[in-house]
């Protein structure tokens, strides 16, 4: 649904304003707003990787402005579980002030405390767990268990004079979970029973029919596969995917296989679930990456990064031939993960190149090595059953996933002007049970590039486009500054566009004429000759070359 931009008007009073800032119409930057008399409380601030058209991106941020202004305002930012997506872009909010108060659970806090010591900000925390209540500010919170594919996340139910509000974060129903803890469905039936006024809930697997796997049934296929194989294994998962690095321990125990970790966040993350009680590590499987390369092929498990095609993760070196582990014959490559969307042709690559290698790589697509973490059509349906909310607004997904939601909704009840397809920067107000659309902010792509954040533009990516598929090419003349008579040039030079630079000889004097024809019609000045070399040339290079490459001129007056 597009929403025209329009301000909304100054907050009602006893109305709950809820605006989400990122992870609608997209898999991740999950960040949600929602205000009442004139205080802020942010569910979840997470960051979204870059796809193959946004050149050198490293991460992209949610859009903090419409809370810039306001950060005095903003009473505590809750946490929904570990997951980069859901706790990426804390560093970035702390940076505009660093006492905002960290709400979550005690995996998720030390995942996000770790991630801000590399940033040097000390934080303010509180950590929950499921069925605790905390009042902060104006805002009444209610902590839920759900089950995720990490271990500890929470549902958010947040209760204001203006409603009810649930927020389900990431979550699916796995009946038969690896740590026992299964979402609570008993709390969400009796949040039900109090009439939830609006429900935030997971998209993701909205298009995907019946009940997620659960995590148990992985076991015996990574068992199976590590038992199996003749030499080394890599398996590359999530860095934050302890259930899965909890089944690769335990099917190495099984097999006479010790296990190294490799990637700096694999290694953080581990060993804070480890000291937490999240990660219970067999004795003696857990060896250092240097001494594992001295044991046989058949004895060592290799636990990356990387199994999104991330070029500068583990397993994208590896297959690159740039990581002192060097894949090859007989080796076992494991992908222990789904495919974000957007990642499909970087994964592909990585497959590809590490078949080269002579790797038999096992994958969601060969091999049942992976369930996903999020609810499927038919838990969709249990839960609208359940709590029969008053209005929708389906979060995290693409707009397949928030459309197939929102069906699902009103399949089960809810109806159609009550279920909101939203986009990022909708504002949806909230009293007395009823929820409406009151304005639709401008929300843009925040871009992280190295060390800056936020000076580079769409314009800036497109231009990288540009010059990564399409080539450069510079124009250098120097005129006679009284009479715009050529002096030195046109000298071309080219990247990426053709062989030789001889190929511009036959441009060369169509450049000369046209600059003496402007100067004979009076057209002085660098900018403006510089403008007639660049539709010269531009339009030959279409012409003859096929291709639109960039084009610098440079005119020199002298």
């Amino acid at each position: 649904m597009s929403i025209p931009i329009a301000d909304p008007a100054p907050l009602a009073e006893g109305t709950l304003r809820v605006i989400p800032i990122g992870g609608l119409g997209e898999i991740g930057r999950n960040m949600t707003i929602f205000e009442y008399d004139g205080k802020i409380l942010i569910v979840d601030c997470g960051v979204l990787f870059p796809e193959e058209h946004q050149p050198g991106v490293d991460l992209i941020l949610p859009d903090f402005e419409p809370i810039r202004d306001r950060l005095d305002d903003i009473v505590g930012v809750v946490l929904t579980h570990g997951h980069e997506d859901h706790i990426g872009a804390v560093p970035y909010l702390l940076r505009l002030k660093s006492d905002i108060p960290l709400i979550g659970s005690g995996l998720t806090l030390a995942l996000v405390e770790a991630k801000l010591k590399e940033h040097r900000i000390k934080a303010y925390t509180l950590t929950v767990k499921e069925g605790q209540h905390e009042k902060v500010g104006p805002f009444d919170l209610e902590f839920v268990a759900v089950n995720h594919s990490i271990p500890d996340a929470l549902a958010i139910a947040i209760r204001t004079p203006a409603g009810l509000v649930l927020a389900t974060g990431d979550f699916k129903m796995d009946q038969l979970p690896l740590d026992g803890r299964i979402t609570d469905l008993r709390a969400f039936a009796r949040l039900g029973e109090e009439g939830v006024d609006l429900f935030l809930v997971d998209s993701t697997n909205a298009d995907v029919p019946g009940f997620t796997p659960t995590e148990r049934s992985i076991g015996p296929v990574l068992d199976q596969v590590i038992g199996k194989a003749p030499r080394r294994v890599i398996v590359a998962s999530f860095s934050s995917h302890i259930h899965r690095v909890q089944q690769v321990l335990d099917a190495a125990a099984a097999h006479g296989r010790r296990v190294a970790l490799l990637g700096r966040s694999m290694v953080r993350n581990m060993t804070i679930a480890a000291d937490l009680g999240y990660l219970t590590v067999p004795d003696g499987v857990l060896i250092n990456y240097k001494k594992a390369r001295d044991l046989p092929d058949d004895k060592i498990v290799f636990m990356s990064t990387g199994s999104q095609g991330e070029p500068m993760a583990v397993l994208s070196r590896m297959a690159n031939r740039d990581h002192a582990i060097e894949v090859g014959e007989g080796d076992t490559v494991i992908l222990a993960s789904s495919l974000i969307p957007g990642n499909e042709n970087a994964v592909y690559r990585v497959i590809d190149g590490l078949t080269r290698l002579g790797a038999h790589v096992v994958h969601k697509a060969n091999a049942k090595v992976h369930v996903s973490g999020h609810a499927a059509a038919g838990e969709l349906i249990y839960c609208y059953n359940i709590l029969k909310p008053k209005n929708v607004l389906p979060v995290h997904g693409e707009s397949r996933h928030l459309y197939a939601n929102a069906k699902l909704a009103q399949e089960t009840g809810v109806p159609e002007e009550r279920t909101f397809i939203a986009a990022n920067g909708t504002v949806i107000d909230l009293k007395d049970g009823d929820a409406r659309v009151a304005g639709q902010l401008d929300i843009g792509f925040v871009y992280v590039d190295g060390s800056t954040v936020g000076e580079i533009t769409d314009a800036d990516l497109k231009d990288r486009r540009i010059l990564g598929e399409e080539g450069f090419i510079s124009v250098i003349v120097v005129v006679d500054a009284g009479t715009g008579r050529i002096i030195s040039g046109p000298e071309i030079h080219a990247r990426g566009v053709a062989e030789d630079d001889s190929v511009f000889d036959d441009i060369t004097p169509k450049i000369v004429a046209a600059l003496k024809d402007a100067s004979a019609n009076g057209v002085h000045g660098t900018h403006a000759l510089s403008q007639v070399i660049r539709r010269t040339i531009g339009r030959w290079v279409n012409q003859k070359l096929r291709r639109r490459p960039m084009i610098v001129p440079l005119v020199i007056e002298a």
